[in-house]
């Protein structure tokens, strides 16, 4: 199938809450699901003459054929007519789900789990899937309000293109409205993020207040033109970015964000803010690396 929504499976209530937003996802884009169950390979090597563990052997087929069973029986609950298949795969699961991005339209996970999968959140999984992905990487966590709409993290940078055009396209599927946020502060002109305002920092808060407007609103009005079925508020807010937009999640039903924003340090490929949004952010986030 082409471009399927893949979404990561360890058996996991995690997981399977990640399955159900990923048959979702699915349907709305009127395309396949893909459900993939790695095995890690053991940080040791086997004694000599001892066959490689494969999902084959010591009754570990049933155990994985019975977690892919539930989980695809979850996706049915959801969405009933999805074209389904299953993957197993010997690997780790951050490599795996790497790969399977190169032929996917998104990739979801949980964000709590089994084994590699369980320290998602807490370690450098989530973040160098989010970095290194070739689609996007929505993770499912938090609480999602299904009546509010999607949130878009503004940063005006070209990288962040991706994001504002994989929002609206979100926004346009589901049928709700659109709250792009951009949020600035006299620390935007050196930095994407900084330590706030501080008072002895002298800078001309209209001027700066009116070229971050002027930011927003260009940024947006091109995607409006293709998307005009999309009510879309434009806020601006002075704050700090982290803060207003883990915020603003309290009210959403997906953040959407880019992989990197503006200034900070160029050879990142996942920015402060987005790594925050991964670990605090109240509802599921979408992180949407530039291609280029």
């Amino acid at each position: 199938m082409d471009e399927p929504v893949v979404a990561g499976v360890d058996g996991s209530a995690s997981s399977l809450e990640a399955v159900g937003t990923a048959a979702r996802e699915a349907a709305l884009r009127g395309t396949g699901l893909r459900l993939v169950h790695a095995f890690g390979w053991p940080s040791i090597h086997p004694p000599a003459g001892v066959p490689p563990w494969t999902p084959a052997s010591a009754g570990m087929r049933e155990l994985v054929d019975g977690t892919l069973a539930k989980a695809e029986q979850r996706a049915r609950e959801v969405a009933p007519r999805l074209d389904v298949t299953r993957e197993v795969t010997v690997g780790e699961p951050l490599m795996v789900l790497e790969i399977e991005s190169r032929t996917a339209s998104l990739v979801v996970v949980g964000s709590r789990g089994l084994g590699a999968f369980g320290s998602l959140l807490l370690g450098s999984t989530a973040v160098h899937l989010a970095a290194h992905g070739h689609c996007p990487v929505l993770v499912v966590r938090g609480s999602p309000n299904p009546t509010a709409p999607v949130l878009l993290a503004v940063d005006g940078s070209p990288a962040g293109e991706k994001a504002v055009e994989f929002a609206f396209a979100e926004a346009a599927a589901r049928d709700e409205g659109l709250l792009a946020l951009h949020v600035w502060n006299t620390w935007s002109e050196r930095a994407y993020e900084g330590p706030g305002d501080p008072l002895n920092v002298v800078v001309d808060i209209e001027r700066l207040r009116a070229e971050e407007q002027q930011l927003l609103d260009e940024t947006l009005s091109p995607w409006q033109s293709r998307y005009p079925q999309v009510a879309v508020e434009r806020r601006l807010v002075r704050s700090r970015i982290r803060t207003a937009l883990i915020d603003a999640s309290h009210d959403a039903q997906l953040l959407v964000a880019g992989a990197r924003g503006r200034g900070g340090f160029t050879g990142l490929l996942l920015g402060s803010v987005s790594q925050a949004l991964l670990h605090h952010a109240h509802c599921p986030v979408a992180v949407v690396r530039s291609k280029t």
